[in-house]
């Protein structure tokens, strides 16, 4: 609960900040170079917000997770520690240096992906429903291979997962950031499943 307050405050706080300087940059540069009067500017400044709060939604999952990516350590440590005492004596503890590498090379996979798949996004358009979709797949293999990262850092002789399972876990956490209300809590729920997923596959015995 405490790693869970922590991370969306964390989550919410970004977005917010960042929020707050897409509108004033956008307003800045509208006023600057006078393209709209002061009517069309207060209108633009609605549309900006509400374009600001589609965006939150949507990029909820990418701050989430980056979030997150600085507790890993501190989550997964808890799971093994309450449900596999054995492979938690045997981890390796992860300092923040190395939860910021995650953090960041979870966010680089993110942008890269996404930036590759952005023609198909766009081609996808006219279908109605085939860009979300395509969407959701992309970041289901992201998001599996960045979830199984953060238990495998404690423990890095460990063999990968399989790509059915990496697949199962990253559409499922995908599917839970979609959910309102339920995507808050996805962010420690899909790092608990990842825990599970993979200490159950190497046979490792629940308390």
């Amino acid at each position: 609960m405490r790693v869970l307050a922590q991370s969306l405050a964390l989550t919410l706080m970004l977005l917010a900040v960042a929020g707050a300087a897409i509108f004033f940059a956008t307003r800045w540069a509208l006023a600057h170079w006078k393209w709209l009067d002061e009517a069309q500017l207060d209108m633009a400044g609605i549309l900006v917000i509400l374009a600001i709060i589609a965006g939150s939604w949507l990029l909820f999952r990418a701050v989430a997770i980056v979030v997150v990516g600085l507790f890993a350590d501190g989550i997964v440590a808890d799971v093994e520690g309450r449900h596999y005492p054995a492979a938690a004596s045997q981890a390796v503890d992860v300092g923040w240096r190395q939860n910021i590498g995650l953090a960041l090379a979870s966010l680089v996979r993110l942008i890269g992906g996404n930036l590759l798949a952005l023609p198909i996004y766009i081609l996808l358009l006219v279908t109605g429903i085939g860009t979300p979709i395509f969407a959701l797949l992309v970041n289901a293999l992201l998001l599996g291979r960045d979830l199984e990262a953060m238990v495998l850092a404690r423990h890095s002789d460990q063999p990968r997962l399989d790509r059915p399972a990496r697949w199962s876990l990253g559409l499922l956490s995908a599917a839970s950031f979609v959910v309102p209300v339920a995507n808050l809590l996805a962010p420690i729920l899909s790092a608990a499943m990842a825990v599970h997923m993979l200490h159950l596959r190497n046979g490792d015995q629940k308390k």
